[in-house]
């Protein structure tokens, strides 16, 4: 009878923690260089035509919500360039249970920003692009497409930022447990 049994092989806790701490390092490093990524493309994003005449020029400083996607996504990329020796500290000791909490809290705070810089510019954007008849704002997008389009790029890498934190903080809310033998 013993013969037959099916022996399932399970994850060694050394085994479990370490693709644990290498995927924590690898997403967070991925979620800096989007957010690095989103924060240059806008803070470089300006462009000059004449229309009508007229001398238009679109930069992302003149709009609030541009500047806070740019202070939303630095904020994003050194918090987690800044946690990844924290990771690799908890990972190593695992007593620390409440520091694992304030990493959670943490990581939950800056996809909330990412969040809301993310949601804001976007609506900005729209609006950039469709305008709005209601209030008589008229579209911007089709004098200056380059800034627009590199707007687009922007809230792409901010929006691929934004669901790595998801996972991120999914991951620091199901942290291996340790193993009763350690």
């Amino acid at each position: 009878m013993a013969n037959n049994l099916v022996k399932i092989e399970q994850n060694p806790p050394q085994k479990t923690k370490r693709l644990f701490l290498v995927t924590q390092v690898l997403i967070r490093a991925a979620a800096s260089g989007a957010s690095l990524a989103a924060a240059l493309i806008m803070a470089t994003n300006k462009e000059k035509k004449t229309v009508y005449g007229f001398e238009m020029e679109a930069k992302y400083t003149y709009s609030s919500a541009f500047r806070f996607l740019v202070g939303a996504n630095i904020a994003a990329c050194a918090y987690s360039l800044a946690s990844l020796p924290f990771v690799l500290m908890l990972t190593a000791n695992r007593s620390r249970q409440r520091c694992f909490f304030c990493l959670f809290l943490l990581d939950l705070m800056v996809m909330g920003l990412l969040t809301a810089a993310s949601s804001a510019a976007t609506a900005i954007g729209l609006v950039g692009k469709y305008g709005n008849s209601h209030t008589g704002w008229g579209e911007i997008c089709s004098y200056v497409g380059h800034y627009c389009d590199k707007t687009t790029y922007s809230l792409v890498c901010s929006y691929a930022a934004l669901i790595l934190f998801f996972f991120i903080t999914i991951l620091s809310a199901t942290k291996p447990k340790p193993s009763p033998a350690s």
